[in-house]
């Protein structure tokens, strides 16, 4: 009884780290700040404000397919968005260009970091 035990809880533990990663434990992808530092303080501002917006945008989308992955694993053990995609990437992305914004005014010595 023991391996089928075993076994059963390998596929569970490998079918659960298949699933959509939630966004606040997408790590920030690396953007260089250096592509900012010629906008000025309000350009930089409104910039922010932008990529924030995006960003929560793509964090609701990949959250629901965090919980679409969650529903499909629990009754069918499938992971979605293995087969449709997610959007790790964008958030990451997205979370690197606001670190490099934040980075630019802070170069920039920007009153409203």
């Amino acid at each position: 009884m023991k391996p089928i035990a075993l076994f059963a809880a390998t596929v569970a533990v490998a079918l659960l780290s298949a699933c959509a990663s939630r966004p606040e434990s997408i790590h920030a992808s690396y953007v260089s700040h250096e592509k900012y530092t010629h906008l000025s303080c309000a350009e930089l501002a409104t910039r922010k404000t932008d990529t924030r917006a995006e960003l929560d945008k793509y964090s609701r989308m990949q959250d629901s397919k965090a919980n679409t992955d969650a529903v499909g694993v629990f009754f069918l053990a499938l992971p979605f968005s293995k087969l449709s995609g997610d959007h790790e990437g964008d958030v990451a992305r997205l979370k690197g260009e606001v670190e490099a914004i934040d980075t630019a005014q802070v170069k920039n010595r920007c009153k409203s970091v």
